[in-house]
């Protein structure tokens, strides 16, 4: 049996592993160690080649995550708990509830408002879900909203967080793919706020249609005005991260920490206790290692699908294949639209990047080609962040599609009074909108690049 034989049995032992529950991390390094036995037992002898094998996926944890790049996720995480324990979500919710609701569906609206500014500072969609099925959910039922509608914009406007700085799942494929983490937060900025544009123009026009959604009124100007300040320590943080990266005043770890640092003082002036510190301590340090986890595990299986010449075959197929580009990599995104139905968003991108990404950029004509002499008219570094919020925007409009979705199953694991087929169901015109926002930024890459390119 070839080495090539090997991977793609094993990549398929993978694929069941996953399917049948196994965690993606620990299927991945399961499956990563085995390979590399297997390879090194036909070079080395299985002894040698064995012992060989476990050296080597023991060593990659550490040698590939003890780098600078990844200590911007525990900020970015910290700064979403800091923000969620000091209750600035509540105070944001209220402020765009105050400004916004006197539109068709006002509330909902202001709840995606809330979210997108929730999500600048989470970076994490099911975070960023579950706090608003707590916080705006009640509030909507309350003024007459379907529980479809109002389950429905939580759980779409959760996934803004993938897209809009700062953003883990980013940070994640800029390690992965080995691009600048800062070019690919900033890149995320104006997709993010064009998707939440697209959802606001979806609920207004529904809720004039169906008339489920009624406005809310009856805010003064002096309510609004003082509802401000609540918002100012998220909009702080905004300003620093993404100004401190777009300028290049400071690396994305130390924007991350200033914000923080930012928000744990504006969090003690509003109140908050050393209980809550501490809750939000231990909330960050749990999904730090959850990500770090299956980093590392995913790790140990993109060297062995090195070994095995899997990436290079797969890039090989894509470029003989008689299409244009522009088909290719279509096919290749409704591929993702496929493989989200069954696997979570993170889980999806580590365990495809490392195949997918090579095949991507050579139809570019190479990660160093010039804009003049590329496929999809851009620079290779170019093309590489703009393929990377593509991907991201199709994890997106998988954490809302069944049977996954995971941002349903927490919208209804938090509402337990509304079932997941609702919330599926009330999802299906932000599915729509996302497949058109996915459509633009394909057709307008320019919505992705200008930031980037201009930094």
């Amino acid at each position: 049996m070839t080495p090539f034989e090997i991977g793609l049995l094993m990549t398929g032992l993978l694929l069941v592993l996953v399917v049948i529950g196994m965690r993606v991390a620990f299927a991945a390094a399961l499956v990563g160690t085995l390979g590399l036995i297997a390879i090194f037992s036909m070079r080395l002898g299985f002894e040698k080649g064995f012992v060989a094998a476990l050296k080597m996926a023991g060593t990659i944890p550490h040698s590939k995550s003890v780098t600078y790049s990844l200590s911007v996720l525990p900020t970015f995480i910290l700064i979403g708990f800091l923000a969620f324990y000091a209750g600035f979500t509540r105070q944001l919710f209220e402020a765009a509830k105050r400004w916004l609701g006197w539109l068709p569906g006002g509330m909902a609206v202001g709840t995606v408002f809330a979210t997108a500014g929730f999500a600048a500072v989470s970076g994490a969609s099911v975070a960023t879900a579950a706090v608003f099925a707590r916080v705006a959910i009640p509030e909507m039922l309350d003024v007459g909203y379907s529980k479809r509608l109002s389950a429905a914009v939580v759980a779409a406007g959760g996934t803004l967080a993938s897209l809009i700085p700062p953003s883990a799942i980013l940070v994640i494929y800029a390690i992965l793919v080995e691009q600048s983490v800062a070019k690919l937060l900033i890149a995320g900025f104006l997709p993010g706020l064009f998707s939440a544009l697209i959802y606001i123009l979806i609920i207004v026009g529904i809720s004039a249609f169906r008339g489920d959604a009624p406005p809310v009124r009856g805010f003064t100007w002096s309510q609004r005005i003082q509802s401000v300040p609540g918002t100012l320590p998220i909009l702080a943080v905004v300003a620093i991260i993404f100004g401190s990266l777009y300028f290049g005043i400071a690396t994305p770890t130390e924007a991350g920490a200033l914000g923080a640092f930012v928000v744990l003082i504006a969090a003690f002036i509003n109140g908050m206790r050393t209980k809550q510190l501490g809750q939000a301590l231990h909330e960050t340090a749990k999904l730090t290692v959850m990500i770090f986890t299956l980093i590392w595990g995913v790790l140990v299986y993109v060297r062995f699908l090195g070994f095995a010449g899997l990436p290079d075959a797969f890039r090989d197929f894509i470029v003989s294949l008689h299409f244009s580009p522009w088909l290719t990599l279509v096919i290749i995104l409704c591929a993702y639209a496929v493989l989200g139905m069954f696997m979570d968003a993170i889980g999806m991108l580590v365990l495809t990047l490392p195949v997918v990404y090579p095949a991507v950029m050579a139809l570019n004509g190479g990660e160093t080609v010039s804009a003049a002499d590329s496929a999809f008219g851009m620079s290779g570094e170019l093309c590489a962040i703009w393929f990377g919020i593509l991907v991201v925007k199709m994890a997106e409009l998988c954490l809302i599609t069944p049977p996954i979705g995971l941002n349903c199953f927490v919208v209804s694991g938090v509402r337990p009074d509304i079932p997941v087929q609702e919330v599926f169901r009330g999802c299906a015109p932000f599915f729509v909108a996302d497949v058109l926002t996915i459509a633009l930024l394909v057709a307008f890459p320019a919505i992705i690049t200008i930031l980037p390119a201009i930094m």
